[in-house]
């Protein structure tokens, strides 16, 4: 039913939200800040490996979103229908299910980018960027992967029961770890840019083994059942909406390769330049996921319970949340472009170039906060139409547009940014006109 219940005020919402929301923004501030110093570490590594780590970049990133937001938001939304349509049973048999996808997903990662690194790599930014990206992605995808996906997964299962504070206090740790134990292997033991990775997988694997305990006593609100034979019905349960966020992440992603490969007609500093601004731009993710995770739970249990306007409330009321920490973000980088790049590199060329790019981006961050908010709420209604429809919008506008802008309208490499903060803006647009009642409602109700 979409009404015939009484129904929370608004400030109740924002309430909900921000309890459940709040452990998470404190990981994803961790993350912002530790992927921060990554940037820093690499760059000062020397213009080559901070190219090297540039490409490796939207990889990097796409590992983590699927694992966290788009898989891992398929397992959230599965488990918080499941409780909030009183099924703890089938909650509970979701777990395995869950930690098999993960296995996968992790192997299919490692399998790519560990095999034959340089065939992937060199395409995009050429042979030298793919040479000093090499080690690096060996240790990150090679050693890294499984317990990325492990690790994440398992937080999944924590937030799907409303335990986000739980999965937060693992995580933290992880981040907090990270920086200082890559700048180890990375410049006194002298692994150079290869040490990241190593350092990466090394604290997910750690994180990966506490979460695995902390599922296993309960954590979730729930024992898991692990002794089961897979079942069709349950896997549906989460890949009806893991795949179809994931093949939305793999979009984002490839619209930040596509951009970089237009760019590497400009040399490695315009690769490495707009590195930092990809960086950045995707910061807005680990910024709008602690209020996503909070709507994926949330709104997922409204519509599993069939309260639909409190599901597409409670969307709402969480985007404004999320429009107004990254759009507070966005334009403090839009304003100070130079110093912000400068924080990362001492090379002029880059910083040149890294603000053009951060002057035009950096703006849109807001839309693409918003739009970021609506598309974890849309994963717990289970309505994913929108959601597509934007990251289409958004590759088309980012790279036809930007070759357009480039090119023929004569802007050159300028073109490529704008192109980008354009495409940025429309997937904000899309997702957002997607979330109304004509959408969000019982299946065959008008």
């Amino acid at each position: 039913m979409d009404a015939g219940t009484t129904q929370p005020s608004t400030g109740t919402l924002l309430r909900r939200i921000a309890a459940l929301a709040a452990p998470t923004t404190l990981i994803a501030l961790l993350q912002a800040v530790a992927q921060l110093l990554e940037t820093w570490l690499a760059a000062r590594q020397g213009t080559a490996a901070l190219a090297g780590w540039a490409v490796v970049l939207p990889f990097a990133l796409l590992l983590q979103q699927m694992s966290t937001g788009a898989m891992g938001g398929g397992v959230v939304s599965a488990i918080a229908r499941a409780l909030g349509g009183n099924r703890p049973a089938e909650a509970a048999d979701l777990v395995l299910h869950a930690v098999l996808i993960a296995l996968g997903g992790g192997l299919l990662f490692a399998g790519l980018l560990v095999i034959s690194p340089q065939a992937v790599l060199a395409p995009i930014a050429g042979p030298d960027a793919a040479a000093a990206a090499a080690p690096y992605a060996a240790w990150l995808f090679g050693a890294g992967a499984v317990p990325v996906w492990l690790a994440n997964t398992l937080a999944s299962v924590l937030r799907g029961g409303g335990r986000h504070a739980l999965a937060a206090r693992v995580l933290a740790l992880a981040w907090c770890a990270y920086p200082p134990l890559g700048w180890l292997l990375a410049e006194p033991l002298g692994m150079g840019l290869a040490g990241l990775g190593a350092g990466f997988a090394m604290v997910f694997w750690a994180a990966a083994l506490a979460m695995a305990a902390v599922v296993a006593r309960g954590g979730a609100g729930f024992l898991p059942r692990l002794r089961l034979r897979p079942s069709a019905t349950l896997f549906h349960r989460i890949l009806s909406v893991g795949l179809v966020a994931c093949a939305l992440a793999t979009i984002a992603n490839a619209t930040t390769i596509l951009v970089t490969g237009q760019l590497a007609a400009y040399g490695p500093v315009a690769v490495a330049a707009y590195g930092i601004s990809a960086r950045l731009e995707f910061l807005t993710v680990p910024l709008a996921f602690g209020v996503g995770s909070a709507l994926t739970a949330l709104v997922g249990r409204a519509a599993g319970a069939g309260e639909w306007a409190l599901a597409r409330r409670t969307a709402w009321a969480g985007a404004a949340m999320a429009l107004l920490v990254t759009g507070a973000a966005g334009l403090s980088v839009g304003l100070w472009p130079e110093g912000f790049a400068r924080a990362f590199t001492g090379d002029l060329a880059v910083v040149a170039v890294a603000a053009a790019a951060l002057s035009y981006t950096g703006p849109a961050f807001g839309g693409f906060g918003l739009g970021m908010a609506l598309y974890f709420a849309s994963m717990g209604a289970g309505r994913m139409t929108g959601p597509v429809l934007a990251a289409i919008s958004r590759i088309a506008v980012a790279v036809g547009g930007g070759w357009l802008l480039a090119g023929p309208l004569g802007l050159g490499m300028e073109g490529h940014f704008l192109g980008v903060a354009l495409g940025i803006t429309a997937y904000g647009a899309v997702t957002a006109a997607s979330v109304r009642r004509g959408v969000w409602q019982v299946r065959g109700t008008a």
